[in-house]
């Protein structure tokens, strides 16, 4: 299955973004959801997921990002605040979580998120 990403753009630092990630047919069907992002020159990484109702987040976003699931509009939502520079990547959304998402081969195109300092 591959999912689109959407919602990035170029904002400063401390600043704010809403990433939506549309999944075919209903998001209820995937009970764990993630979001990773790759860096330039860096491998992807694990951001954040939801199992069900319950979220839990990479060391790195915890207290800034949220993840969220809407069932009505068959999104996973990731709500991004206080950007940091080095938030910056491409941003993807992939029904996978923390521990099995590195052989997941049917990654969308993500949306490029860039903080400018």
């Amino acid at each position: 299955v591959q999912l689109q990403a959407s919602g990035g753009g170029l904002v400063q630092a401390g600043g704010s973004l809403s990433l939506s990630c549309v999944a075919p047919g209903r998001t209820s069907r995937f009970y764990i959801m993630g979001w990773f992002r790759q860096a330039p020159g860096k491998e992807r990484e694990f951001v954040a997921g939801i199992a069900g109702e319950v979220s839990y987040y990479a060391d790195f976003v915890k207290g800034r990002f949220t993840i969220s699931r809407d069932n009505a509009r068959n999104t996973i939502n990731l709500q991004m605040n206080s950007l940091k520079p080095e938030d910056t990547a491409v941003y993807y959304c992939a029904p996978r979580g923390k521990s099995d998402f590195r052989a997941y081969q049917y990654w969308g195109q993500g949306t490029l998120v860039t903080v400018s300092s």
